[in-house]
Parts: structure tokens; C-alpha cells; sequence
């Protein structure tokens, strides 16, 4: 555990964020190698099932992962005030509350797969890879919100280091796998989700063993977990607007993948391997904007605004230093970065294309979430929610719909940066109104 609300601000965001940075790298580099070696073993038809299901996924867990998240805001917040009865009893009802979602998810996401790969017009060569691969990663979901809850709240703890050890073996255990059901037993698709459903088991119950013994908070003992009703609702009052959030934006991108779909295959393919390069790509920002928001809650929780302006200026210069060289290594190397994972031109083309257009913005996106990192520290979710909403859903997809029918493909990626900026403005905004100060569970004091 780490007490943030006490020395230099920059060395305690970069330290904390660190070990989140390797650890979601690592994450992403799983990712990265199941697309390489289904692009390269199993073609591109393969390749496009992988970016049709992600979306899917992700917006049957947006909305638990957003009302998780006000837990963790929680979490952070009265440990800052020094309050460990409710930390252990926020601890406590994150869980309970994690485990009967993954149930309840499970059983939805495999009765509705192949209709909605249907509804979102994915080819119909692709729908049964796609749906063997979803229904098969799906089974595994309770793993993923354990391994998931666990990491999040050792982070509202101050504990950006324990995560990273379990991430490290979750990683390496998925590659091989991924070698051994592909390459060696030829399972095909589904042995990629078989290697990362085990990998993700096997990290949670390592990590919930290693937290038993050895921490001072978190315990997995299930017939001693408390559910604490009133936790529970200031979990739901500043989660529930992030839940919103991460659903609608899990959606904009189904509606994205919609709109790619008006192209061929190969468009798929390469949005499926371009948006995981895109997504390592932007991990710094989004890790050193998560831990600004865990420093934000402990120093809201202690009363300390004025370390806030400085940790939120810190992380500013970081992360546009970060981008920057993140922007050019991306721009110069984008098209080899595609081959590793298909030698079909077309697909490398249009990959390299969206990473291009997309990755010259880093700076507007990394700014743009370490704003909102702010925000949802202090527990201000709510505008961010329909900041975010608006840029998706009024900016980004009606000008990739429209784009697209003028510009082609290159007009979905486009869309994507606009989008950026306008939520940008929205943010910068709304921080200088100053309201965000007054939102959390530990009252700050109006000044």
C-alpha cells in the first residue's frame, strides 16, 4: 500500500504508474501475439472474427467495469482519510458484486452471440469463427473480473506493483499456450481464447492465494465477505455514470465496426489488427491518467486540492512526452508493425493508413483522458459521461458514416480524431468551472 498524499507529486505518479504501464503492455502484448498468430496460421478471415468479438466483449463488461470503478474511487478515497473499516467493507462488496455479474454476463453473452455478430452484418464466413472464439472466452469471465477487481483495488490502495507480478505470468502463460492449442495441437480459433480464458485463471487464483497470505486488507475468504448496502449505492452513484459511459462508448465502436463493415474483410482484418497497435500505443496515457485519478481520491480524501493542480500539471508533461515519442515510432514504423501479423497488402494498406491518421492526435487523446483521470478521482463521473457521449456519439460516428461515403475507409479514421478534440474542449472546460472539488465521499470543504 502507498500513501500518496505525501511527497513529491511527479515521483509518485511516474512510480505508481509505472508498474501499471508494463503491466497493461504486457496485457495488450497478448493480445498483440493472439492476432499475430491467428493472422499468420489461421488467415485473415480468422483476423477479422478477432476484431468483431472484442467490441462485443467489451460492451457486455463496460457497464460492471464502470460501476467497479466507483468502488475504486471509494476504495482510494477512505484510505486517504485513513478509514480502513470501510475499506475492508468497500473490499468486501466489490467482489460479491463481481461475482454475480460474471454470472449474469456469461449467461448472456453466450445465448445472443451469433445474433449480434449478425446484426452488426459481419460476413458470414466470418459469424462462426467469430462465435466460436466469443462463446469459448466468454467462459471464462469470472476470472477476468476477479483478476480485474483485484487489480483495481490494490491500485486504489497505492499498490501499482502487486498487479504487475501476476500480469507478467498471465502473459507469458498465454503465449505459450497460444503456441502449444494453435501452432502444435491445431485447435484452431478457439484455442486462442482456451490459452488466454486458462492464463487469466490462473493469474487470479495465484494472486488470490499470494493476497491471503501476505496482505494486510484484501482477504478471499467468501463466508466472510460483508455486503454493504450503503457502500454499495456510493459505488453505484459515482460509478454508475462511467458504467453508462463504457457501455455507450463499447457500443459506438460496435456501430463503428457497423460502419467498417460497409467494406470488405479485409477492412475488418485491418481495424482488428490496427485498433490493438492503437490501443498499446495509447496505454501510457491511459495508465499515467489512472494513476492520477487514484492520487486525486487519496488527496481529495486528506483535503489536499493544492497537490492535485500539481500531480495534474506532472502528468500533463508526462504524458505528452510520452505520446510524442509513442506518435513517431507509430508513424514510422506503423506498416511494418501490420506485416508482422498478415502478409495481405490490402490489409497492411488499410491498417497502415488508420495508423497514420490516428496516432498524429496522441497528444489531444492523452490530454483528454488525464483530464477526465481528475474528474473521476474526485467522483465527478457524471459530466465526464456526457462528455464522452457527446464526442462519440454526436461527433465520431455520424462523421465516420458521413466521412466514409466521400473519403472511403480513410473517413472512418478521420472521424476518430475529430471526436478526440471535441471531447478535449469539454473537458478543459468543465475542470476550470471547478466544480469537480466538491464531488467526493470525503466532503471537501468549500473554499
Amino acid at each position: 500500500m502507498k500513501d500518496l498524499t505525501i511527497g513529491n507529486e511527479a515521483k509518485l505518479i511516474f512510480k505508481f504508474a509505472l508498474p501499471m504501464v508494463f503491466g497493461n503492455l504486457l496485457q495488450q502484448l497478448y493480445h498483440l501475439v493472439d492476432s499475430i498468430i491467428v493472422g499468420n496460421y489461421l488467415g485473415k478471415e480468422a483476423l477479422a472474427a478477432l476484431g468483431a468479438s472484442s467490441p462485443i466483449f467489451y460492451a457486455l463488461i463496460a457497464f460492471v467495469i464502470g460501476i467497479g470503478s466507483g468502488a475504486t474511487i471509494i476504495i482510494s478515497q477512505y484510505f486517504g482519510a485513513k478509514n480502513i473499516d470501510k475499506v475492508k467493507r468497500a473490499i468486501d462488496t466489490t467482489y460479491i458484486f463481481l461475482f454475480v455479474a460474471s454470472i449474469i454476463i456469461t449467461s448472456i453473452g453466450i445465448f445472443f452471440s451469433e445474433e449480434i455478430f449478425r446484426l452488426l452484418h459481419v460476413e458470414e464466413k466470418v459469424i462462426p469463427l467469430a462465435t466460436e472464439y466469443f462463446n469459448v472466452f466468454m467462459i471464462g469471465m469470472i476470472a477476468f473480473f476477479g483478476f480485474s477487481g483485484t487489480s483495481s483495488i490494490l491500485r486504489g490502495l497505492g499498490d501499482s506493483m502487486t498487479p504487475l507480478y501476476f500480469m507478467v505470468i498471465a502473459t507469458f502463460v498465454n503465449i505459450a499456450l497460444d503456441i502449444i492449442f494453435i501452432v502444435v495441437f491445431n485447435w484452431g480459433i478457439s484455442g486462442v481464447a482456451y490459452a488466454t480464458v486458462i492464463a487469466q485463471a490462473g493469474a487470479f487464483i495465484s494472486g488470490a492465494i499470494y493476497l491471503n497470505k501476505k496482505h494486510q486488507i484484501i482477504s478471499f475468504n467468501v463466508f466472510k465477505f460483508r455486503f454493504d448496502k450503503e457502500l454499495f449505492l456510493q459505488s453505484i452513484r459515482i460509478g454508475l455514470p462511467t458504467g453508462f459511459q463504457q457501455t455507450f462508448v463499447a457500443l459506438g465502436i460496435m456501430a463503428l465496426i457497423r460502419i467498417v463493415n460497409n467494406f470488405d474483410t479485409d477492412v475488418l482484418a485491418a481495424f482488428s489488427v490496427a485498433s490493438r497497435i492503437d490501443a498499446l500505443a495509447a496505454m501510457p496515457a491511459l495508465n499515467l491518467a489512472s494513476a492520477l485519478s487514484a492520487f486525486v481520491g487519496q488527496n481529495l480524501g486528506a483535503q489536499r486540492v493544492d497537490r492535485i493542480k500539481k500531480g495534474l500539471r506532472a502528468t500533463l508533461f508526462m504524458a505528452w512526452g510520452m505520446s510524442l515519442i509513442v506518435m513517431l515510432t507509430v508513424i514510422f514504423f506503423g506498416e511494418h508493425m501490420m506485416g508482422a501479423f498478415t502478409k495481405d497488402q490490402s490489409v497492411i494498406d488499410h491498417g497502415a493508413n488508420y495508423l497514420v491518421i490516428v496516432s498524429s492526435f496522441y497528444m489531444i487523446f492523452s490530454t483528454m483522458f488525464v483530464m477526465h483521470g481528475v474528474l473521476r478521482g474526485a467522483g465527478d463521473t457524471l459530466i465526464p459521461m456526457f462528455i464522452t457521449l457527446f464526442s462519440l456519439w454526436v461527433i465520431r460516428i455520424p462523421f465516420a458514416l458521413v466521412l466514409s461515403k466521400h473519403f472511403g475507409v480513410n473517413g472512418i479514421w478521420w472521424a476518430i480524431p475529430i471526436g478526440w478534440s471535441m471531447g478535449l474542449l469539454g473537458s478543459l472546460f468543465y475542470y476550470f468551472t471547478g466544480r469537480w472539488k466538491y464531488k467526493g465521499v470525503v466532503k471537501q470543504q468549500a473554499k
